[in-house]
């Protein structure tokens, strides 16, 4: 009897456990954010369908067969350069060892701290006909124009591919080399005794190993290729973000750029669907005990120079090429009269709304990830799923599809505040600060659950078992167990979206209200009138607190081999 007394009065210290049922409004908050992630997609369909019957035969004529083209193209070349660029970087650094790898393991992956479309304006500052290396081979060789010499042309597609690869090749690095490095060294070693090449065991063993992750990392530097519109733009390639842009803001018809943006978004789904079907029936285990990383044989002579020089060229390529213009540009003098009243101006637009999207991003993942820990039902599991789908969408599509939603939101606002005061209201969402930062959040808040979901994946239940057994209440098992716990995720996703809000150019182009700039749309708008120049300084710090980030993942990833080796050994 004092047995069962004792599991009652415990079961209603924490009812809730038993049937795993969270508050109404705490169902009804998750609920509101999955519908606030679909809202834009749902009205980018209605929009498109909407739209005059002659706009889509005018479409299919005129404008998709060029921009399918020109995307597809782009993408497949992306896939080849990049993927080729982070496989061979990634096996190299982790299965060999040569001059220059302890510092190439570092610089490999920074070019994910300079942006695209600040990389392309780079290159053409540089490789253009009036850029610094034609003039200079003019001037050494006597050239008087470019009809006496050949030179290949940066604003191309294959232009394009180049510039894009090098700064989207560490996507697939990282995974790669992730991926290389929890492969066990027993079983390399068993292949090298049977006689196997370091070249067929690359390809026959570590590859097909890698696969999963491969497919993840290409996905990834795809869908930020295909959310881009600085870089393709400026470099003459007309991808479908471009022919969406173009056709809402200049042709003036949003029914034609939804239905353009439609297409994205079938895009996208093959892309998933692609990278789905990479990771298919291609899970492997390894042992249970901790195994031995991969141990980096010598490479000596040539062997080692090429390799010295495979992975220096996407450094240089990536992060090399345009530090050092930016740097050229810091002694010439040029960047510190730029630092004047309308950059601090735009400097501190840019903070904030930054940092605006990014506590309303975590305060949003917290939301959805403890409900998802407190209750494994269906709501929580596709609010988590939906909120995912926001990183999917790029940044031109969500902005198109935000617009709608917004004004008819406003309008409901102002006739609520005119029927309580008798007063007018303004926008408040639509052309507002509050428009860049809903979009901010709803394409990042992927990030954050994601991070937040792994860091609180690895405590142990007992500890939450042991807080209910002593009567902790669902409000403090959140704020007294969970956020602790999940403070060092908070950490790095908060630094991860602050970035990504910082250098986000699409959405913030298309919905930042009038004579208002961010540090993006200001090199943008520089760019676009061909004083690249002048929005150096503004360049440059983007990629320095990029580089933060970065830097921090790099150490991570870097500190986890080494407890592995530690733990071997021992």
């Amino acid at each position: 009897m004092k047995a069962t007394a004792e599991a009652q009065s415990l079961f209603r210290v924490a009812p809730w456990r038993g049937v795993k049922r969270i508050p109404w409004w705490i169902s009804a908050a998750v609920a509101a954010v999955g519908l606030l992630v679909l809202m834009p997609i749902a009205t980018l369909i209605g929009i498109a369908a909407e739209g005059d019957a002659e706009i889509w035969p005018h479409l299919i004529r005129n404008v998709l067969p060029t921009s399918i083209v020109d995307t597809l193209a782009l993408l497949g070349g992306i896939a080849l350069v990049a993927g080729s660029m982070g496989i061979t970087s990634a096996w190299l650094v982790t299965a060999h060892r040569f001059p220059g790898r302890g510092v190439l393991v570092w610089l490999l992956p920074l070019p994910l701290a300079v942006p695209t479309y600040i990389t392309a304006y780079i290159y053409v500052e540089i490789f253009d006909s009036a850029g610094l290396v034609q003039m200079a081979l003019r001037n050494f060789m006597g050239w008087q124009s470019r009809a006496d010499y050949w030179f290949p042309e940066i604003r191309s597609l294959y232009g394009c591919i180049l510039v894009m690869s090098a700064v989207l090749y560490p996507y697939v690095y990282i995974a790669a080399r992730a991926m290389f490095l929890t492969q066990s060294a027993s079983m390399l070693e068993v292949a090298r005794v049977l006689g196997v090449s370091r070249l067929k065991l690359f390809r026959v063993i570590a590859l097909p190993l890698a696969r999963p992750a491969l497919a993840v990392g290409l996905s990834l530097a795809l869908l930020e290729a295909l959310n881009d519109i600085g870089a393709s733009e400026y470099l003459g390639v007309r991808t479908l973000t471009v022919s969406v842009y173009n056709t809402w803001l200049n042709r003036g018809s949003l029914p034609g750029a939804a239905q353009i943006a439609c297409v994205m978004l079938a895009l996208v789904v093959a892309l998933i669907l692609i990278e789905r079907h990479g990771r298919r029936d291609r899970r492997y285990a390894t042992s249970a005990k901790r195994s031995r990383v991969v141990h980096p044989a010598p490479l000596s002579g040539g062997r080692a120079i090429v390799a010295t020089v495979l992975c220096a060229i996407p450094v240089f390529l990536g992060f090399v090429l345009p530090i050092g213009f930016l740097a050229r540009e810091i002694l010439r003098g040029s960047l510190f009269s730029q630092f004047d009243g309308e950059f601090l101006e735009h400097l501190l637009t840019t903070i904030g709304l930054s940092v605006a999207a990014t506590l309303a991003v975590l305060a949003l993942a917290a939301l959805l990830v403890s409900a998802a820990r407190m209750s494994k039902s269906s709501l929580t599991r596709s609010a988590l799923f939906v909120a995912g789908l926001g990183y999917t969408v790029p940044g031109t599509v969500l902005a198109l599809g935000l617009m709608t939603p917004l004004v008819k939101i406003d309008g409901l606002i102002g006739r609520l505040w005119n029927s309580f005061t008798g007063e007018r209201l303004g926008l408040l969402l639509m052309g507002t600060a509050g428009g860049i930062i809903i979009a901010y959040v709803l394409r990042f808040l992927s990030i954050a659950t994601g991070s937040l979901s792994a860091g609180l994946d690895r405590v142990s239940p007992s500890l939450e078992d042991a807080a209910r057994t002593l009567g902790a209440s669902r409000r403090e098992m959140v704020w007294r167990i969970q956020i602790p716990l999940m403070r060092p995720a908070l950490a790095s996703a908060a630094l991860l979206i602050f970035v990504d809000c910082l250098k986000e150019l699409p959405a913030t182009l298309l919905l930042r209200p009038l004579n208002t700039e961010t540090l993006a749309t200001q090199v943008y708008t520089y760019a676009a009138r061909g004083r690249f120049e002048d929005g150096s300084l503004a360049a440059l710090v983007i990629v320095l607190i990029s580089l933060l980030p970065v830097i921090q993942l790099v150490r991570s990833a870097e500190a986890r081999p080494k407890v592995a080796d530690t733990s071997s050994a021992s």
